[in-house]
């Protein structure tokens, strides 16, 4: 365990809530011990009432604690829709070209939708599917204009409108998916109680045990929310995610090297995973085998 927040390391600069633009705010004061004890759904000593708390516990012991919000919404849904299907390293060089050609003393809705698609494509190239997302995102653009005026008005009903609303008016637009929709509500709109899924959160809950092996991403959202306190849910999506870039991977998790390899391994059902024999499947197609 670490003494405090200061000394937990700084989210990398490629991710697309983290670095120096990705906003959020450290929680200041150190956190209870996560590890559960007996009677742990008593939750008057600060001990976690669900493993899933008690996972995000551990997660922001590791990583970070942080509150979200403040990124500008148009903005966050085109850094998310260029990070679709791809690394965070791909498509941030994207997002800085797209913001220098497009975004620099120009409303940003007003001036993608006006955009050429092959130029805006090929500004996004290093993004990858950059024919389909340019489409995307000059639609997008186009729809918020006519919709909402400007971008700055878009993020004003972002920000200010009940989130259910604001969720699904997002999913109403073609190309925005549930992920894509979170990501909008928890870095824009710093909305608590939103817990994106990515493919490293859905891996990790159902492998983890924290949601139904064969559950698909909104039903791992649904169980995780419902497990998590609404305050921690923006950190524990962020460091859950660099939990699986360093140890819950898709192919080699570290279990695999040994128990004592990874630092989550009492809190983890290791549904999919064989140590004897070192291989991994999906967790739902154990559920299929059964």
């Amino acid at each position: 365990m670490t003494d405090g927040v200061d000394e937990r390391p700084d989210e990398p600069a490629e991710n697309i809530s983290g670095g120096p633009g990705g906003g959020g705010e450290h929680i200041e004061g150190e956190v209870d011990d996560p590890r559960p004890t007996e009677g742990d759904a008593d939750t008057d000593d600060g001990a976690p009432a669900t493993r899933a708390e008690a996972v995000v516990d551990e997660l922001g012991e590791m990583y970070w604690q942080k509150a979200y919000g403040g990124q500008a919404a148009f903005e966050c849904l085109v850094r998310t829709i260029l990070s679709q299907n791809t690394s965070d390293k791909a498509s941030q060089p994207a997002h800085d070209s797209l913001m220098a050609r497009y975004g620099e003393g120009a409303d940003l809705a007003e001036s993608l939708a006006a955009a050429e698609q092959d130029e805006l494509a090929e500004t996004i190239s290093s993004a990858g599917l950059y024919n389909q997302k340019s489409e995307t995102i000059i639609r997008l653009a186009g729809r918020v204009v006519d919709e909402y005026g400007s971008a700055d008005a878009f993020d004003r009903f972002v920000k200010s409108e009940a989130p259910d609303e604001v969720r699904n008016t997002l999913l109403e637009m073609k190309g925005v998916g549930p992920k894509t929709a979170d990501c909008v509500l928890l870095f824009a709109g710093g909305r608590n109680g939103v817990f994106p899924v990515d493919t490293h959160v859905h891996r990790i809950a159902r492998r983890m045990g924290l949601a139904p092996a064969d559950a698909d991403h909104e039903e791992v959202r649904e169980a995780i929310e419902a497990a998590v306190p609404p305050e921690k849910c923006g950190f524990g999506h962020t460091a859950m995610i660099q939990f699986g870039r360093e140890y819950c991977t898709a192919r080699k998790p570290a279990c695999l090297d040994g128990p004592e390899a990874c630092p989550l391994v009492e809190y983890c059902d290791q549904v999919g995973i064989d140590e004897l024999s070192g291989e991994v499947v999906d967790p739902a197609d154990v559920v299929a085998d059964d």
